[in-house]
């Protein structure tokens, strides 16, 4: 009776790695790609192309040099490169971050070290359309009215 449970739930559905939480230790260096569907915490050092569907969380003493794509990322420790964040970049007070940076939302709290370019997805593309057009109303009406006077 127990095993019938069992084997309906494994077989009625794909198993959700997104909640798997991964962990590179302190003193670990990887160089090279990592893809993953689960979460990192990063306490050790990796180098190359890191991407994942999942949140990453890097301590203290972690380091990333090169590209990391994620949905959400907390930061305590370094990053050198280019950072993709589709949600939320969050970066405490010991965190250093260099390189190019785009994320949905940005939270930094005072003491953080960011020395980056940063582009933010959404609410930028609707408001520069606007402004575009804004200024193009005003100098028109600008025009029209030195030209009645």
């Amino acid at each position: 009776m127990f095993s019938d449970n069992k084997k309906g739930r494994d077989q009625g559905g794909m198993t959700d790695f997104s909640r798997n939480q991964n962990k590179i230790s302190e003193g670990t260096k990887i160089v090279g790609d990592i893809v993953s569907e689960g979460g990192f915490r990063i306490e050790g050092t990796i180098e190359g192309t890191f991407k994942t569907s999942g949140k990453v969380v890097v301590g203290k003493s972690g380091f990333i040099q090169g590209t990391l794509e994620c949905s959400d990322a907390d930061f305590e420790g370094k990053f050198s490169g280019t950072l993709l964040v589709s949600n939320t970049l969050s970066l405490k007070p010991t965190a250093h971050i260099e390189g190019e940076v785009t994320v949905g939302k940005l939270a930094v709290e005072p003491g953080a070290n960011f020395n980056a370019s940063c582009s933010m997805k959404g609410g930028v593309k609707s408001l520069s359309k606007p402004s575009s057009s804004e200024s193009k109303q005003p100098q028109a009406a600008a025009q029209g009215q030195g030209k009645s006077a």
